[in-house]
């Protein structure tokens, strides 16, 4: 059986970067997070860099990989650990060129597991399926089942990640329909009970729907 991990997704914007780099470094300290996604939509090159700057260090020392979302280009520049692509965005095949053999490259893949079965065999290091649940973070096109994680997870080895609208309250259920990863923004982000309590209320979630999956 697989394990099922956090994968953290920055708000789409961030009005104070070293307030946000704090409940950053107290959301890591929290539990186990594998990855953080830095996601800033409509902003210049300058921006996203400097966030980059404030944020890949506070990531990696709680050992966490720093992807970007949607620049290839940017992220190989910036020296992230990897990339999050869209079906919209470049194309798989360039983004590895850019990115080089060792980076992590992820791709979007809605609720198809044919595009998904595309990427693994171009040789993405993850897909994403959603959005699971109604999320107000991103405008999402389409809607997925638990059932897709299922069947990915008994035919596949290329890790699944579930995303879109995923909190504490709704993330054990696709830990155990065989999620590799939940990414999650405002469950952690927007918790009642700050960063590190949404970190620890999710990573509690997920113990739960991973022993429904093994029993």
């Amino acid at each position: 059986m697989t394990d099922c991990r956090l994968y953290l997704i920055t708000p789409p914007t961030l009005a104070d970067l070293d307030a946000f780099g704090r409940d950053l470094a107290a959301a890591l300290g929290a539990g186990d997070v594998s990855a953080l996604q830095i996601r800033l939509k409509d902003l210049p090159d300058d921006a996203i860099a400097a966030a980059v700057a404030v944020l890949a260090p506070i990531a990696r020392a709680h050992e966490v990989a720093v992807i970007l979302n949607d620049r290839p280009d940017l992220a190989a520049r910036l020296g992230c650990d990897g990339v999050h692509i869209g079906q919209g965005d470049m194309a798989y095949k360039e983004a590895r060129k850019l990115m080089g053999p060792d980076a992590v490259i992820g791709v979007t893949c809605h609720d198809s597991r044919h595009l998904a079965m595309e990427a693994a065999e171009a040789g993405a290091d993850y897909v994403a399926f959603g959005a699971f649940f109604p999320t107000t973070t991103k405008d999402a096109p389409t809607t997925a089942e638990p059932e897709i994680l299922t069947i990915w997870q008994e035919t596949m080895e290329v890790p699944c990640v579930a995303i879109g609208g995923i909190d504490a309250d709704n993330a054990a259920g696709l830990a155990a329909a065989g999620a590799d990863f939940l990414a999650v923004s405002a469950g952690v982000w927007k918790h009642p009970g700050g960063p590190a309590a949404g970190v620890a209320a999710l990573n509690a979630a997920i113990a739960e729907g991973l022993a429904a999956r093994a029993g």
